[in-house]
């Protein structure tokens, strides 16, 4: 299991909670390769948009300035 792959399953897991949803995603952007970066950015907006796009977008957002994020 890829530390990608791992990150999925803990955010599906605590995707009930706002709180945790975004704790969770913030650890994950801290310790995530910047390839697998984007990827969990693009994931996020698929699976999670509809519910929590503000706080993704928020989670993301300093990361902007240093990775051109975009949704394909």
């Amino acid at each position: 299991m890829t530390a990608l792959d791992y990150v999925k399953m803990i955010l599906e897991k605590v995707s009930f909670d706002a709180k945790l949803f975004e704790k969770e995603l913030r650890k994950a952007i801290k310790n995530l390769a910047i390839d697998e970066i984007k990827f969990l950015y693009e994931w996020c907006f698929e699976r999670y948009g509809k519910t929590y796009d503000k706080l993704i977008t928020k989670c993301f957002n300093r990361l902007k300035r240093r990775i051109p994020l975009r949704l394909t």
